[in-house]
Formats: C-alpha cells, structure tokens, sequence
C-alpha cells in the first residue's frame, strides 16, 4: 500500500512539473467596450423616460464589475444599487434575473441563497452575450412592475445587438 501511495505522489509531482504550453498560458475573452455599454444603458435609460419612468440602469462587465451607471434625475436613490444587483444576479447565473425570480418561487433554488451578497432574483437583469461569449449583464430598477424594467433593458440590448453580433 505504501508503495502506490509513493508511486502516486510521485506521478502527481511529474504532472505539476511538467511545462506549460504557449496556448494554456495566455487565456483571450471577449470583453464589452466602455463606448457600447455606456450605449446600451442611454438607450435603456431612454426607452423607461418614453415609458413615463424615472430609473437607474446599470451595465456590469463579465467580471461583475460595474462599468456604467446612470441614474435619471427623479430616480430614487436605491434605484443604484437594485440595478446593479440584478444586473450581477443574471450574470452570477446566467439567465435574466426574471427566471431567476420563478427558479425562488417555484423552490428550485433555495432561500439559502437569497443571503449571498449581491443576489436579487427579481426581474430587470438580462446577461449580455454575443458569439457564445458572456460579456456582461445589464439590470435596470425603478420602473415599478419588474417587466417594465426588463423592457428598458431589452430596449437597451436592442439598441447595441449589432455591435454584439460579430
């Protein structure tokens, strides 16, 4: 038994040590432009002015950091971080925060992670993706009924989809 664990140990330091090829050291991903996601927020801000609501939009990149906030004028203060956390809600799971929403009511996800940081399950957050790449999401907040939210970021997503379809 000793003499397989020794073995053993010995083939998992070879592996560790073997070299690293050019391809496994350098990892390329697409990533969203300041310019198009500042883009996709105005015309999500826009879409809820035409609407008749007062709302914050905001656009994170595919890290979770924030890239573009706007907040309208008459939008209320929490609108901020309510955009931003369902913006970080869709692209944490991958799906607009809205099916995230039906995941919490139907039980398929637990409450357990309604306590994780940054979690909002309510409609409004929609993941950026372009070319089988995730680049982002977007979340939009104060648009009282959350479809009008996820509208403004449809709108938004609408707006830039042919900067994304590369």
């Amino acid at each position: 038994m000793k003499l397989i664990v020794s073995g053993l140990l010995a083939a998992m330091a070879l592996a560790a040590a073997a070299p690293c090829r050019a391809e496994d050291a350098i990892i390329a991903y697409k990533s969203l432009a300041p310019d198009t996601a500042f883009e996709l927020a105005r015309a999500a801000l826009e879409q809820c002015r035409k609407d008749g609501y007062q709302v914050s939009v905001a656009v994170v990149d595919r890290f979770g950091r924030t890239m573009v906030l706007l907040r309208d004028r008459f939008a209320g203060e929490i609108t901020t971080g309510v955009a931003t956390r369902k913006a970080e809600t869709s692209l944490n799971f991958g799906r607009d925060s809205s099916e995230v929403q039906k995941m919490f009511k139907s039980g398929e996800l637990g409450s357990e992670y309604f306590r994780l940081p940054n979690i909002l399950p309510i409609s409004g957050g929609l993941v950026i993706q372009a070319a089988g790449s995730t680049l982002g999401a977007v979340g939009v907040s104060g648009a009282p009924p959350g479809n009008a939210d996820e509208a403004c970021a449809k709108a938004g997503l609408a707006a830039v989809r042919d900067k994304l379809d590369f």
